[in-house]
């Protein structure tokens, strides 16, 4: 393999990827901006390199600046984590120009999937099921609410390009118009092309008390494409993941086979190569599904999947872009594991509280894990996405993980100048919904709901 890797990255993605490319014998590079020099990420590497000021634009999203971090440090490739440099094709293709390995995709396969309507097209081709839509952007209104009567209400308006666009669902024409204009006002990218004048626009049906379930593949550098179980993603309050789950509850093993399947041919049909998650709204009152799209970069729930595979996925993308097989001989997924996502929050209101970090103290026991950003003495700033860490329990049962999650949330003590949404991932633990296994993405929203 590569004898040097600089991660692009920061946090607790960074440390996860570093742990793993210093157990393989290799060199660990980290990147790092000011405001995150005392993190543990940066001393956990064997070398680290100051980019900038704390502004991403200046530092962590600097390409020329990462660049030549990897050309002073003579890296010999590049890991660009779970963030937004994991899913810039182009970025992908400038680390390939520089003549370093590139952890990941291909460029042509994100640079495929990072259009909402060019991926259902592309997946409909290769006979996945997608969801009754349009085939081509959407250009104004008006054509908005001809194709929704052709779909039936209720319908999703979503921004074609991004891996968070911006989306809002419609149940009448009133409500489809104001959507298109939020929609487009919200992703506020020029197209280039359609009468509207802003970014691409899709439709799609819209579920209710949908889940959304992804399933995690991984591309062999000889082409085969594997299917290591799927993670319910649908405990979420708007783009933002909260809980995770595998395997899903509200999945049958007829529907997971199906899932599983139809994620392979998608991995096929895009060329795919390394980690990536076929993603799938699930509609568990029909046990049917459709594929969204994929997204073409390790996730950040990948930990569950590695707690019941046993597989570390961050070596399986190394030994891939090396051109090496992968090593393990099968991919079994035994028992069940839940993550959890503690972020420097306010736990009612979802609003970032960062500040200094006085207490740390980490739950232990069988089962469990913790893929942490900070530690004691740490400051979170505001510069960034408020994640703290990814509290992540193995059990043979899901009641028996359950109950380990539970216990494991108590015992967590993060406590200074900032909070954390700690009491709500106790609540959510013990809400009948997700006790019962009958969550949905609207979960969260119904428990911040005023009784």
């Amino acid at each position: 393999m590569y004898e040097s890797v600089l991660v692009a990255s920061r946090g607790e993605i960074a440390s996860r990827i570093i742990h793993t490319v210093r157990a393989l014998g290799l060199k660990a590079i980290a990147v790092y901006s000011e405001a995150d020099a005392d993190l543990p990420f940066v001393a956990e590497a064997d070398e680290a390199i100051l980019l900038g000021p704390a502004e991403p634009a200046l530092s962590y999203l600097d390409v020329p600046r990462v660049l030549e971090a990897a050309r002073r440090t003579n890296a010999r490739a590049v890991h660009p984590g779970c963030g937004s440099l994991a899913g810039n094709a182009a970025f992908a293709r400038r680390v390939e120009d520089a003549g370093l390995g590139w952890i990941g995709p291909p460029p042509l396969a994100i640079a495929r999937m990072s259009d909402r309507i060019n991926a259902r097209n592309l997946m409909k081709e290769a006979g996945v099921p997608v969801a009754p839509g349009v085939w081509e952007p959407v250009p104004d209104p008006g054509t908005a609410v001809q194709e929704a009567e052709r779909i039936g209400y209720p319908v999703m308006v979503k921004a074609a390009a991004g891996e968070r666009a911006a989306m809002a669902a419609a149940r009448d024409e009133a409500a489809l118009r104001e959507a298109f204009e939020t929609v487009r006002a919200a992703a506020g990218r020029p197209s280039g092309g359609g009468s509207g004048g802003g970014p691409d626009i899709l439709l799609e049906r819209f579920v209710e008390r949908a889940r959304h379930v992804g399933v995690q593949i991984l591309g062999l550098a000889d082409g085969t494409v594997l299917a290591l179980g799927e993670r319910d993603r649908s405990v979420r309050h708007g783009h933002r993941k909260m809980a995770e789950e595998t395997p899903s509850p509200g999945v049958t093993p007829a529907l997971r086979e199906r899932m599983a399947a139809a994620a392979v041919r998608a991995g096929e049909a895009v060329g795919h190569r390394g980690a990536g998650t076929v993603e799938c709204l699930v509609d568990p009152a029909a046990q049917d599904f459709f594929v969204l799209g994929m997204t073409t970069r390790l996730q950040a729930g990948h930990p569950i999947t590695e707690l019941v595979t046993g597989i570390d996925l961050v070596e399986q993308q190394l030994r891939i872009a090396a051109g090496e097989p992968p090593s393990f001989t099968e991919a079994v997924p035994r028992g069940h594991a839940v993550g959890l996502r503690v972020h420097a929050e306010d736990p009612v209101r979802f609003r970032p509280a960062p500040g200094e970090i006085k207490v740390w103290e980490e739950p232990v026991g069988e089962g469990i894990r913790i893929d942490a950003g900070y530690a004691e003495g740490n400051t979170v700033t505001p510069h960034y996405d408020p994640l703290l860490a990814k509290l992540c329990v193995r059990g043979e049962s899901r009641d028996d993980t359950l109950a380990r999650a539970r216990a494991a949330v108590g015992a967590f003590r993060i406590e200074g100048a900032l909070k954390t949404d700690l009491p709500f991932l106790a609540g959510l633990l013990g809400h009948p919904e997700f006790a019962s296994g009958t969550y949905d993405t609207g979960t969260v929203d119904r428990m911040r709901a005023p009784s």
